[in-house]
C-alpha cells in the first residue's frame, strides 16, 4: 500500500527525533550540506536557507523540484539524485534547524523596505508582505520563511517572478511584476534583518 506524501510528513512530525534524525542528517551531510550548510544556514548568499522553514513548504519545494514544476539547474540536477521517500525526513530535518541571523549592510534600505513589508504599496497594489509571510517574517506552511535569508537570494526569486520563470505562485508572479527594482533591493534588504 501506498501511503501518501503529506501522511509521511504528519509520522515524521509525530516520530521521535531520533528515529529518523540520523538518516536524514546523513542525507542532508551527503547531499544538501554543499549548497545548504549541514544545518540549512546556507553561507552562500544565492542559495538560499533553510533552517527553520515550514516543513510543509520545504515538501512542496522539494516535490516541485522533482516534478519540474519549479526549476534551479543545480536543485534540478541533485533533486533527482534524492529518494522522494526522503523527501518527508529532509524537510523534518530542516525544519527543525536553528536559523541563523542575516545582516542589514544598508539601514536606510532596510528601513524603507520595512515600510513595504509591512503596508505595500497601495499605489502600485503591491500587497503587505506580512500579510501572507507573517509579521515577523517566519512564514508558514503556504508562504516561506523571509526571515534572515540572504538578500541576492530574495532579489533573484522576485525577479524569476517578475520574468515568469518562477511561476509557481500566481500572487508571487503579480507581486514580482509590480516590485520595482529599487524596491525589490530594499525588501531584501529588510527580510536579511528579521
Amino acid at each position: 500500500m501506498r501511503v501518501p506524501t503529506h501522511s509521511l510528513l504528519s509520522l515524521a512530525l509525530l516520530l521521535p527525533a531520533s528515529l529518523f534524525a540520523a538518516d536524514a542528517q546523513e542525507t542532508a551531510r551527503t547531499v544538501c550540506a554543499a549548497c545548504h550548510g549541514i544545518d540549512g544556514n546556507s553561507t552562500e548568499p544565492a542559495t538560499p536557507k533553510l533552517a527553520g522553514m515550514d516543513q510543509e513548504y520545504l515538501m512542496r519545494q522539494l516535490k516541485a523540484f522533482a516534478a519540474g514544476r519549479r526549476h534551479d539547474d543545480a536543485m534540478s540536477a541533485i533533486i533527482a539524485t534524492v529518494d522522494s521517500s526522503d523527501f518527508a525526513k529532509l524537510a523534518a530535518y530542516y525544519g527543525l534547524q536553528r536559523p541563523a541571523p542575516g545582516k542589514v549592510r544598508d539601514a536606510q534600505l532596510a528601513a524603507r523596505g520595512r515600510t513595504l513589508f509591512e503596508d505595500g504599496n497601495t499605489d502600485t497594489g503591491v500587497p503587505a508582505c506580512a500579510g501572507c509571510h507573517q509579521s515577523d517574517g517566519k512564514g508558514n506552511a503556504r508562504f516561506p520563511r523571509l526571515a534572515g535569508q540572504h538578500q541576492a537570494y530574495t532579489l533573484k526569486q522576485l525577479a524569476d517572478y517578475k520574468s515568469g520563470r518562477r511561476a509557481t505562485d500566481p500572487l508571487m508572479t503579480s507581486v514580482g511584476k509590480r516590485l520595482t527594482a529599487d524596491e525589490a533591493k530594499a525588501l531584501a534588504e529588510y527580510v536579511a534583518g528579521l
